[in-house]
């Protein structure tokens, strides 16, 4: 079963897909104009404008959910991952996918506002939605809504508890079953209070988690500061094959640079267009530029942060495509989140592994809850009888047990489980937002003709959805 699973991961994630995710970050990047670079000031002005309403969040609650979903054990393990199967050249291919990715998160979260609806009471969207309204395929957005429903539900959440208890495990010598169980009763406490609880909640932990984690990282930098040059060459060497170390695993520090790169920050994936869909704004550009700003937090901030403390003190393996180690520092050690505790144990002996998986216990259990809320959104869509509260309750369980079955299972088969729901998703989304480009480059112009005007730009979602559907 096991082989059986690998080898389906091997075929989502072939150079297809590769070549797919970097060719449609290249193409929005080049028809938005570069938004990613001409309207970062805007990013962030508009991140701490607009209020949530009865029917929706507000930009920044929007913002914390989809980054809730983007921040989590990617930041951490996926990092370490990185390094370990690819080499420190991984890390810039990440940067790379994240520099693209931003214009296509763009894209995708303009989409989801575009086409959004009122759903009992609240804003519902995402690519099933953008994906029958705007390409009025309806098997297509079917196929979308049910492959999402079991990413999330089933094939990813035991990623991130498999990260949180390894590293409580080798943190505080924890049995990954009662961590794993204490995890899903948190879970349960904040999936059934709704998508109003899980904003806020996400509005709370995520700003805290962030800072602290960076505030951390900044002083290891600053002690190594010295290094930095040293760490940036080695880096940018090792992803053009010019380090000769690491020329053994060129080719995968391209493709688990770009994997890793897109579990983490999700651009292109169409995850974040649900809860870019949940914010109450005057103009869809306004949360597509915000869910752009999303991207460089994620990748370029936080998981450079972590690839700069373990490359600064060494503390990393590197597994041999041919079996064996190229690079083994760190003997005894599998590839995970113990790369980054140990990073930390060389500056702060006493707190390194506690640390990290305290703060891997947020930065995942937010991701989660992002988790369970893009299930439900999905959920929702294919529900046609909202009345019927037995398909949410039987989803909550769902992934509930997934949560609890990932944390007692081996690393390897979580991450797995959770690279084919990743890729399954950017195969369809990608392909989508490809064909359904123009509503979204149409937005940024009008957006931008308003802005010239000195107005506040608005915008008539009601006639605009007319105009754009196809059914």
């Amino acid at each position: 079963m096991e082989q059986i699973i690998y080898t389906l991961n091997d075929l989502i994630w072939s150079n297809a897909l590769i070549v797919l995710c970097l060719g449609a970050g290249i193409y929005f990047s080049v028809r938005t104009g570069f938004v990613q670079i001409r309207y970062f000031r805007e990013m962030i002005h508009l991140l701490f404008s607009g209020k949530s309403s009865k029917k929706g969040v507000s930009s920044f609650q929007a913002f914390a959910l989809a980054l809730s979903g983007r921040i989590g054990t990617g930041n951490i393990a996926g990092v370490a991952t990185a390094i370990g199967l690819g080499g420190p050249g991984a890390i810039f291919w990440m940067w790379i996918i994240a520099f693209l990715g931003s214009a296509s998160a763009y894209i995708e979260a303009t989409l989801g506002q575009i086409f959004k609806e009122v759903k009992g009471g609240e804003y519902r969207g995402g690519p099933a939605y953008y994906i029958e309204k705007g390409l009025g395929v309806k098997w297509y957005a079917m196929v979308f809504a049910f492959v999402t429903i079991i990413s999330m539900s089933f094939l990813l959440p035991g990623v991130q508890s498999n990260s949180i208890a390894l590293s409580v495990n080798n943190a505080f010598d924890v049995p990954v079953e009662y961590t794993g169980g204490v995890v899903c009763l948190f879970l349960a406490m904040v999936i059934f209070g709704g998508i109003k609880r899980i904003g806020k909640v996400a509005e709370i932990l995520v700003p805290f988690m962030a800072m602290g984690y960076v505030l951390l990282a900044i002083i290891i930098i600053g002690i190594n500061i010295t290094e930095v040059p040293t760490v940036l060459k080695l880096i940018v060497s090792s992803a053009f094959n010019q380090e000769a170390a690491y020329s053994a695993v060129f080719g995968s520090a391209i493709a688990w640079g770009v994997k890793r790169g897109i579990y983490s920050n999700e651009a292109g994936q169409g995850t974040a267009p649900h809860a870019a869909s949940a914010a109450e704004v005057s103009h869809p550009a306004k949360q597509g530029l915000v869910q752009a700003f999303s991207v460089y937090i994620d990748t370029l901030f936080v998981c450079t942060a972590t690839a700069c403390m373990i490359l600064f003190t060494g503390q990393f393996n590197v597994l041999h495509p041919d079996g064996g180690f190229l690079v083994e520092n760190l003997p005894g050690i599998a590839i995970g989140p113990e790369f980054t505790q140990n990073a930390i144990a060389v500056h702060f002996p006493t707190i390194g592994a506690g640390f990290v998986a305290v703060a891997l216990m947020f930065f995942s259990f937010t991701t989660i809850m992002a988790y369970y809320y893009i299930a439900e959104t999905n959920l929702s869509y294919l529900q046609k009888n909202d009345t019927q509260k037995w398909p949410i309750h039987v989803l909550r369980i769902l992934i509930i047990i997934a949560t609890f079955y990932g944390a007692i299972r081996t690393a390897q088969v979580a991450w797995t489980f959770g690279d084919i729901g990743v890729g399954l998703m950017a195969w369809l989304n990608i392909i989508a937002i490809l064909l359904l480009r123009k509503p979204a480059l149409e937005a940024l112009k009008d957006y931008k003709k308003k802005k010239d005007a000195g107005e506040d730009p608005d915008y008539d979602f009601e006639e605009m959805k007319k105009h754009y559907s196809k059914n």
